[in-house]
């Protein structure tokens, strides 16, 4: 190789050496600018997310304080960001809300009278890149010193959530009850039902989830999912309503295949027509994040609700016939006056500042129907009561006294006495061929008043619970017993007739006709009125949102059983003799015996009413889920739930 070749050759190495070093030092210069300006902006961007999350936990306002922006420059400030007058560090903090956008994702939506979420963007000048000062030095643009830096953080408060129920302690279900539970909610829904003892437990003792129904609910209606907003207002039927909790079950390879044919079975009578909301059955507050929703629904409870919410927007009442042993056939027909709530999910502490509103905002509240009861005993049933007989052979010789003091008839002094030989008039003493038992019972409601999230162990939720009158009357009701206008009346019942009928031949050939009221008669009646009652209940311990809720007594709750059985030793019998004759004068010489058949007549009802006390008002009343003294309210708490969290 000649001397000169070489030369050229070590000349072009050194000339490549050289670029590549170059080139080498431009990408050295670029990592170290790109690093300075990506850790300014990595701590800017802290700066913006502790400032949000502190003005979002601390529960700021834009309007018509300026806590927000406040809370948030002394957090920039403890994390060494002084906000400056001028360009070189700002910090703009905006409130709003959250929302979700066509595209399913969610989006900051400015608002300065609300601050469900707050958003800052922190600002800072830095020293231009070096790479970028290049470019516009070539571009023929010009280069600027500084460069404005700028992070945003959208921070949201999740706080506390707290969730009621309320439900009838129906512990088990047996033969009877299932019978009940069968002519009720099929009646109630409609229709006719046919679950086994068994099937019914199964239903106690099953559980939906609530996010898991929600969101079926969603998809079953059309609805955007998430939106539960929008879900809450929407027209469904009942139908609906059971075919989601079918899918839910479904999707759950732990329920029972026969659990989920007894909800196909109910499923099968329910209405399909849209009358209802799905906020008529669960009142979930707004902006309620779906983490809250994880929790559980009793399956009887859900169905239970639906079946009374269905039958209050039906004009009609639902009418069973019930056969009772040792009294016979028994009519019922109940009306659903106001539908229950199954179960209410809120804020605690918008629910505890709402209260001063008038009327009061952001309640977390549950409750009981409110229902109408008619139970209509038929004749035959009096008639074949052995207390019946009993009574009547006992009143014989007081009313015989009583009608021949009154009327001068010819009735013989007392029985075994001298009878007539040839014609002669006795008494014959007639029972009403009707006894009505009229119940309204009013609804029991609880609300959240206050809650305690100091720490774990000591969290605590307080209601209060309240029931409504209630009405428990005997006698002839009136035909407004079902009207949401007019006022149910209680008139006296004539259930006993003093009559007379004409014999002979030594009383062994009786007239078949009777002649009525010639002695006239006895009326009973009873009303009596539970009053109002209301006490607080604290839930402490109380359960977390996706546990078995923690359940207490209805406080201040009435027994229906024992205010009825009061009310059947209150009853008011009168005495109402024949129009125009009998003198006022003859009446008062026959008020002692009028006593004794007065008391007679009490027992009389009060041993045909009793048998039916536990078989149709206390069963009937518990399986519907509408006895007072049988409300339990549920409760549970979240306060892990009550901190910040970034959420854009």
């Amino acid at each position: 190789m000649s001397p000169r070749i070489g030369c050229r050759q070590r000349g072009a190495i050194s000339l490549m050496a050289a670029g590549t070093l170059a080139v080498a030092l431009v990408f050295l210069l670029l990592a170290v600018d790109s690093g300075r300006l990506y850790l300014d902006k990595r701590k800017l961007q802290s700066i913006a997310d502790t400032s949000a999350l502190e003005a979002a936990g601390r529960g700021g306002l834009c309007s018509p304080t300026t806590t927000a922006n406040d809370f948030a420059r002394e957090n920039a400030a403890r994390n060494g960001f002084t906000v400056t007058g001028d360009s070189s560090r700002g910090l703009t903090v905006t409130c709003g809300t959250l929302v979700t956008n066509a595209g399913n994702i969610r989006v900051f939506n400015p608002d300065a009278t609300k601050n469900e979420a707050v958003r800052v963007v922190a600002t800072r000048s830095v020293m231009t890149s070096v790479v970028s000062g290049l470019w516009s030095l070539f571009s023929g643009g010009s280069a600027s010193t500084q460069t404005q830096l700028s992070a945003t953080a959208v921070a949201a408060y999740a706080p506390p959530v707290a969730q009621l129920s309320i439900r009838s302690n129906l512990g088990t279900v047996d033969s009877a009850k299932s019978d009940v539970l069968n002519l009720a909610m099929g009646r109630l829904l409609g229709g006719s039902l046919s679950l086994t003892a068994a099937g019914w437990n199964g239903l106690l003792n099953t559980n939906v989830n609530l996010l898991g129904y929600l969101d079926q609910l969603a998809l079953t209606l059309n609805v955007k999912a998430g939106d539960y907003d929008a879900l809450l207002s929407t027209a469904v039927s009942a139908n609906e309503l059971i075919d989601a909790s079918v899918k839910v079950l479904q999707k759950n390879g732990a329920v029972a295949t026969a659990v989920i044919n007894d909800v196909i079975k109910v499923q099968a009578i329910a209405p399909s027509t849209r009358q209802l909301t799905v906020g008529q059955l669960l009142q979930i507050a707004t902006g309620t994040s779906a983490a809250a929703l994880n929790s559980n629904l009793q399956l009887f409870q859900l169905l239970q609700t639906t079946a009374q919410l269905s039958s209050s927007k039906n004009p009609v009442s639902a009418a069973v016939q019930l056969n009772i042993p040792l009294v016979g056939n028994v009519s019922v027909q109940t009306k659903i006056m106001e539908p229950p709530q199954l179960s209410a999910i809120g804020n605690p502490a918008k629910a505890k500042a709402g209260l001063n509103n008038v009327p009061p905002t952001d309640q977390i509240a549950v409750r009981t129907a409110q229902v109408r009861t008619l139970i209509t005993v038929q004749a035959p049933v009096l008639n074949g009561v052995s207390s019946v007989a009993t009574v009547l052979s006992g009143l014989r010789t007081p009313v015989s006294n009583l009608v021949k003091g009154l009327l001068n008839l010819n009735i013989p002094a007392a029985v075994g006495g001298l009878l007539c030989l040839v014609s002669c008039e006795i008494t014959d003493v007639a029972i009403s061929d009707t006894l009505s038992i009229y119940i309204e019972a009013g609804s029991a409601e609880s609300h959240v008043t206050d809650y305690a999230c100091a720490t774990p162990a000591s969290k605590s939720l307080t209601t209060q619970t309240s029931t409504s009158a209630a009405t428990l009357g005997i006698g002839t009701i009136s035909s407004t017993a079902f009207s949401s206008t007019a006022p149910v009346v209680v008139q006296p019942l004539r259930l006993v007739d003093f009559g007379k009928r004409s014999c002979a031949v030594l009383n062994l050939l009786c007239s078949p006709n009777r002649t009525p009221n010639v002695g006239g008669g006895l009326t009973v009646k009873a009303l009596s009125t539970v009053g109002a009652q209301s006490g607080p209940l604290v839930f402490a311990p109380v359960a977390e949102m996706n546990a078995t809720p923690t359940y207490l007594p209805a406080a201040g709750t009435s027994n229906i059983i024992g205010s009825l059985s009061a009310t059947l030793s209150a009853l008011q019998v009168t005495y109402v003799p024949p129009s125009g004759s009998v003198s006022s004068g003859a009446l008062a010489s026959v008020a002692s015996t009028m006593n004794t058949i007065a008391n007679s007549v009490i027992s009389l009802v009060q041993g045909v009413l009793s048998p039916l006390l536990d078989p149709v008002v206390n069963s009937l009343l518990k399986s519907l889920g509408i006895s007072l003294g049988n409300a339990e309210v549920g409760a549970n708490l979240s306060c892990q739930m009550g901190r910040a969290y970034l959420v854009i």
